[in-house]
């Protein structure tokens, strides 16, 4: 075969680190989003959906064939974080948390996905984000140290 190819889902999750000093504001949400999305555009790989909570992002993206999913994560939360910095006083002391989870989607759990996503806010109504990543976690049979879950 001459041509890699590929189509790869993956479902991206990841938490503001100290969400009692700084967290994202409503109001703030799209431009972030958007953001991220050109970040993601940047890296050759298609946003799909960007959604989440003052305290937590969810990415659901076809990503690129040509970049480790580490070094994907890490330069979005590293643009998105010097931006957000820059966009208002308010996040001058800004961080993303150290790690992620990035989960696979299979093309038949698309639109379970991103709506799943899309309905972050009414989700979070009901379930901690403790709760829904250990979830996810679990259903993905992801052994973990809870000791530096949370950092």
């Amino acid at each position: 075969m001459s041509q890699s190819l590929s189509k790869l889902y993956v479902h991206i999750i990841f938490h503001v680190k100290d969400p009692s000093h700084t967290f994202i504001r409503k109001p703030d949400k799209n431009s972030l989003y958007n953001y991220i999305g050109s970040i993601i555009k940047d890296n050759g790989s298609i946003p799909l959906i960007i959604n989440g909570t003052e305290d937590h992002m969810h990415i659901f993206c076809v990503m690129s064939k040509n970049i480790a999913l580490s070094m994907f994560v890490k330069d979005i939360k590293r643009h998105s974080s010097r931006w957000l910095k820059g966009f208002d006083n308010f996040y001058r002391v800004f961080k993303w948390q150290g790690g992620y989870g990035g989960f696979s989607v299979s093309s038949s759990l698309y639109d379970k996905t991103f709506n799943y996503i899309k309905k972050q806010e009414r989700h979070h109504e009901t379930m901690s984000f403790k709760d829904e990543y250990l979830l996810f976690l679990k259903e993905y049979g992801i052994e973990y140290n809870e000791e530096y879950l949370w950092g």
